[in-house]
C-alpha cells in the first residue's frame, strides 16, 4: 500500500514539474461574425494583444525540452460543428467547414455523440502534399497535423491547451495521408499515468477501439463509404508519433520560408523572422477589423445535431478505395 502511494506521489510530482517547465504564454481567441453561419471566424491575439496566425505564429512546442505541445482546439468533445483552421484565409482563422453549399455538422453515429474527443490542430506543422510518405505510400493532405486530446476535461473552442504525445492513427483520405495524433492534456489527472499507447489500453480500455470505429464510420451518414486506414487501423506508439511531428514541423519550416509550394495555403504571419510572408501588425489588424462583428448564433435544426444514425455492419465494411 505504501509503495503504491509513493509511486503515485512521484507521478504527481513529475507532472507538476512538467507543468512548471511549460511556457506560460497565453492566447486570446477573438470571435467574429455569428456562430453556425458562413461568416463566423475565430482570430487570435497573444497576451499583449498582438494579432497572429494560429497555424504559423503559435509555437508547436510549449517547453524548452520539446515534450509538451500546443494544441489549437477546433472542436470540443461532444459537439458536432466541423470547425477547422482555415489554411487559405489570411491569418488562418478557425471557421466552420462548408461542403456542397452547407455548413458541416458531424452526425451522431450510435452510440457516439458528436466528436468523442477534443479535436484540433498542432501549429507549425504541415503535411506536405508534395511528399510521398514511405510508411503509408501516400502524399500529405496539405493541412496542419490533426490532434485529439483524450483527457477528461471538455475543451472550449479556440482554446490553446498544452498536451503530450501518446501515439497516432493514420487515415488514408482520398489517397492522402491524414495523421491523427493521440495526446492528453498535461493537466489531466491521468496524465502522469499515461505516456504511450499501451498505457491508453491499460488505463482507458476500449477507447482506442472506439476512436478507430469513430473515424471509420463518421462520414457514412453523409453518404460516404467507410474511411480507410494505414497499418490496418493499428495505433502506433509515441516514438512513431514524435517522428511524424518532427517530420511535419520540418516541412512547415520549409513552407513558411518559401522553399516549397504551399498549394493555396496562406502563409501570412506576424512573428516568423526571415519569412518572406511576414506581415506588419497594422496589416494583421486590418484583417481582423475587416471581419463581421461578433453577433448571436445562427439557427441550427435540432435534427442535425440530435438525431442518432445507425450504421450497419455492411456499411461499415464498405471501405473507400483510395488506391
Amino acid at each position: 500500500m505504501l509503495s503504491t502511494c509513493v509511486r503515485h506521489l512521484r507521478k504527481v510530482s513529475s507532472l507538476s514539474r512538467l507543468a512548471k517547465r511549460t511556457r506560460t504564454m497565453s492566447y486570446v481567441a477573438v470571435e467574429k461574425g455569428s456562430e453556425y453561419t458562413s461568416n463566423y471566424r475565430i482570430y487570435y491575439r497573444d497576451s499583449k494583444g498582438a494579432p497572429l496566425s494560429p497555424f504559423h505564429d503559435i509555437p508547436l512546442y510549449a517547453n524548452a525540452e520539446q515534450t509538451v505541445l500546443n494544441m489549437v482546439v477546433e472542436v470540443p468533445r461532444w459537439s458536432n460543428a466541423k470547425m477547422e483552421i482555415n489554411k487559405t484565409d489570411k491569418l488562418n482563422p478557425i471557421k466552420q467547414d462548408y461542403k456542397k453549399g452547407k455548413l458541416r455538422f458531424v452526425h451522431n453515429c450510435f452510440p457516439h455523440h458528436g466528436y468523442i474527443f477534443n479535436y484540433g490542430a498542432l501549429p507549425q506543422t504541415w503535411e506536405d502534399p508534395n511528399h510521398r510518405d514511405a510508411r503509408t505510400g501516400c502524399l500529405g493532405d496539405n493541412d496542419p497535423l490533426d490532434v485529439l486530446d483524450i483527457g477528461s476535461r471538455v475543451a472550449r473552442r479556440g482554446e490553446v491547451r498544452q498536451v503530450k504525445t501518446l501515439g497516432l492513427m493514420a487515415l488514408i483520405d482520398e489517397g492522402e495521408t491524414d495523421w491523427k495524433i493521440i495526446a492528453i492534456d498535461i493537466s489531466d489527472p491521468e496524465s502522469g499515468n499515461i505516456n504511450d499507447i499501451p498505457d491508453v489500453e491499460k488505463k482507458m480500455p476500449g477507447l482506442l477501439t472506439a476512436i478507430h470505429e469513430w473515424f471509420k464510420i463518421y462520414k457514412i451518414p453523409a453518404g460516404s463509404l467507410a474511411n480507410k486506414f494505414a497499418f490496418g487501423g493499428q495505433a502506433k506508439d509515441k516514438a512513431f508519433a514524435d517522428d511524424v511531428i518532427r517530420m511535419t514541423r520540418e516541412s512547415w519550416q520549409e513552407l513558411i520560408m518559401g522553399k516549397v509550394e504551399g498549394k493555396g495555403v496562406s502563409l501570412a504571419n506576424t512573428t516568423i523572422q526571415g519569412s518572406p510572408f511576414m506581415i506588419t501588425k497594422e496589416d494583421a489588424e486590418s484583417v481582423i477589423a475587416g471581419a463581421d462583428p461578433h453577433g448571436p448564433p445562427g439557427p441550427i435544426e435540432s435534427i442535425i445535431v440530435d438525431k442518432w444514425h445507425y450504421v450497419s455492419k455492411e456499411d461499415a465494411a464498405a471501405v473507400k478505395d483510395d488506391d
